[in-house]
């Protein structure tokens, strides 16, 4: 990860040489919550190569996660162990046979594995199973360490940050999503104080999510931990373009980097608003979110309104 001051004297720690990239269209990856049961069963049936690779993930994962991802109930696909994987599955196959062509790759928390296939930093089969790795981490985790998160609509980040700082126990910024939107996380007691405090400041919505889990924040890091061990031994290559990655928003291209980022993502906030500002200010004029939902055309949008956005969930 950059340090500050690298960052702020533009020392080169990773971050890749944009120059050498024409920035105009960027692919953008969703996470855990775009699932819906019927996802990606068009793509199965029209496309031979994207039928293998389906087929392929039902041996990885050792159970026929095409039979829930197509047919089976809501209930069914909202487990942590068939949603990641599901999400992911959706987006990378079908950016491979949408044959994309990136000048740039990111990916909204668990989006991020499927951005680093996409741009060919990781392959399918270990982005496929470090997927896996990590949802099965983090559920762990979750009964052993319960936790929540809340959406915080209509106050800025920095009065977000002020108030999770004066609360006793863990909530931390764990999702920002857009200007005034922003998501927080931490133990239970924590989050719902929070909750109270925040509409106070002047918040229009301080609102519990539906999860069981204190996702990017403190409380992950035995989910951090553990993973960290499969994703040290995966194989990561140079990707075709520079990967905008959660934890600092900025573009990389290096390996290793980009590994060390990923290792420390499950405990560090996903900085969504940055993410898109950089990517704008680098010179991306496009964005296509690939897989299922239109969440992160809606979020990019609202981050500027100077770019297209589209989504793509089918062939």
């Amino acid at each position: 990860m950059c340090t500050f001051a690298a960052i702020l004297f533009g020392i080169n720690v990773g971050v890749s040489p944009l120059k050498l990239y024409d920035m105009k269209h960027a692919y953008v990856f969703p996470g855990q919550g775009s699932q819906a049961v019927g996802m990606g069963k068009d793509i199965y049936e029209n496309n031979a190569e994207a039928k293998a690779m389906f087929e392929q993930a039902n041996e990885i994962l050792g159970f026929r996660i095409t039979d829930i991802m197509f047919a089976g109930t809501p209930e069914e696909l909202k487990q942590t162990k068939v949603t990641q994987p599901a999400v992911f599955l959706h987006s990378v196959v079908l950016a491979k046979a949408l044959g994309i062509k990136p000048d740039a790759v990111a990916g909204h928390s668990l989006g991020e594995f499927s951005a680093l296939v996409a741009a060919g930093a990781l392959s399918f089969e270990d982005g496929l199973k470090l997927v896996s790795k990590r949802a099965m981490a983090m559920q762990k985790c979750c009964e052993q360490q319960p936790g929540g998160m809340a959406a915080v609509l209509g106050l800025d980040d920095k009065s977000v940050e002020e108030v999770c700082a004066s609360i006793d126990g863990v909530v931390v910024g764990a999702n920002y999503n857009c200007p005034g939107q922003l998501v927080i996380s931490g133990s239970e007691e924590a989050v719902d104080a929070a909750c109270v405090k925040l509409k106070e400041a002047g918040a229009r919505r301080a609102l519990r999510l539906p999860v069981g889990g204190a996702f990017h924040s403190p409380l992950m890091e035995p989910a951090r931990q553990e993973l960290e061990a499969a994703i040290a031994e995966a194989n990561f290559m140079t990707p075709v373009c520079p990967v905008y990655q959660n934890v600092d928003a900025q573009p990389y291209t290096d390996a290793e980097s980009i590994k060390k980022n990923l290792i420390a993502q499950l405990t560090a906030p996903v900085r969504w608003t940055q993410i898109v500002e950089k990517m704008v200010e680098d010179g991306v004029t496009e964005f296509t979110e690939v897989g299922p939902g239109t969440v992160l055309q809606g979020l990019v949008t609202k981050v500027s309104k100077e770019v297209k956005a589209e989504s793509v969930a089918t062939l």
